[in-house]
């Protein structure tokens, strides 16, 4: 009778420690995620912030060079598409349309000398500088833990309690191949 109370208790022991294991590999990857999504949140944040700034500089630029209302458009639209963008996708192509648009602008300010002496232009401009560089930071930040938890879901035996309780690989935040150049612009 002894033995078979000590191997219960050696299989209760055993059930026991694989639960524990199991709401362990859970609750961290219930930890991942929301770290994932608090992050795409931040990226977020950082992208309207820059948003934010666009109106005024096209409301500067507008001042110097009306007649290039084209361009104008399309950071507004850009602009647009960006704040109306919800997945990670939405926003990372909203997000290349508006760095198209502003990039235009930067170079229609070229054929404007008075413009890039503007007071109001340059701080605009320093303030859109820093942007890209939080919203480089807050990339960087979200695609190391979307790294972090599609490696922790792919990993045994995590992966197993992944498949179960349906967690899902996550995407990165990626430029599209073509967006990475400056796009040529000519006003002529």
């Amino acid at each position: 009778m002894k033995k078979m109370g000590i191997v219960i208790a050696v299989i209760v022991g055993v059930i026991l420690l694989i639960v524990v294991a199991c709401v362990g590999s859970y609750n961290g990857l219930v930890d991942l995620s929301e770290d994932v999504d608090n992050e795409f949140s931040n990226v977020s944040v950082m992208l309207e912030r820059r948003a934010d700034l666009i109106p005024n500089l096209v409301n500067t630029v507008k001042g110097y060079a009306s007649h290039e209302e084209k361009v104008i458009e399309e950071v507004t639209s850009a602009r647009s598409e960006l704040l109306k963008a919800k997945t990670v996708e939405e926003k990372a192509d909203a997000n290349s349309a508006l760095d198209d648009a502003i990039n235009k602008v930067l170079m229609l300010v070229e054929n404007y000398p008075d413009l890039k002496a503007n007071q109001n232009f340059i701080n605009l401009q320093d303030e859109l500088a820093g942007s890209e560089n939080r919203i480089a930071t807050a990339r960087r930040d979200y695609n190391n833990k979307v790294k972090e938890y599609n490696s922790k879901i792919k990993k045994i035996p995590t992966n197993i309690i992944a498949g179960i309780a349906g967690f899902d690989e996550k995407e990165y935040f990626e430029v599209e191949e073509g967006k990475k150049e400056v796009p040529d612009v000519n006003f002529e």
